[in-house]
């Protein structure tokens, strides 16, 4: 007596968990355009594509620092806003996060010690490694009491980012 294979059940590998994306599957770039703004701030997309062969997936938020030249950090890591959600990326697709700059400007002089800034430093979610987007000059904040973080980023979604108009 011959079984046959249950269709639902084959082949075995088709259910197996896609896991998370490693910092090495990911291209990190900030996306083009002028980007949004609004009284004190500019908002540009980061996005992540995965380069791999394989699918991944994602969840939460990614770091983001502003470093000098010299690799230091400046100032504090930006801060998170929004909720996140699972983002699951097929090979080639891209994921993005709203990264918003404040214009440090507007901010206290004496405790933030404007500098410049020469590229940011980005950990995709969970991930220790990281990627850099060098050539992106703007004010940082070398100042790190409460109060002045001049960065922020939203949760990764689903998609490429459209400067100024975050989510869609």
């Amino acid at each position: 007596m011959s079984r046959r294979a249950d269709p639902e059940k084959w082949p075995p590998a088709a259910h197996a968990a896609i896991g998370t994306c490693p910092t090495s599957a990911l291209e990190v770039w900030l996306g083009v355009g002028p980007g949004g703004a609004t009284a004190g701030s500019t908002f540009q997309p980061l996005e992540f594509t995965n380069i791999s062969h394989q699918a991944c997936t994602e969840f939460g938020f990614p770091g983001v620092s502003a470093v000098r030249n010299s690799g230091r950090q400046i100032g504090r890591a930006a801060g998170r806003s929004g909720t996140p959600s699972s983002v699951t990326l097929q090979p080639g697709q891209t994921a993005n996060a709203s990264l918003q700059f404040t214009d440090v400007s507007n901010l206290t002089s004496a405790p933030c010690r404007p500098i410049n800034a020469s590229h940011l430093k980005i950990f995709a979610p969970d991930q220790f490694g990281s990627s850099e987007i060098s050539g992106f000059r703007f004010q940082a904040c070398r100042g790190t009491s409460a109060g002045l973080t001049f960065l922020h980023v939203g949760p990764l979604q689903a998609g490429t980012g459209v400067p100024g108009f975050p989510g869609l």
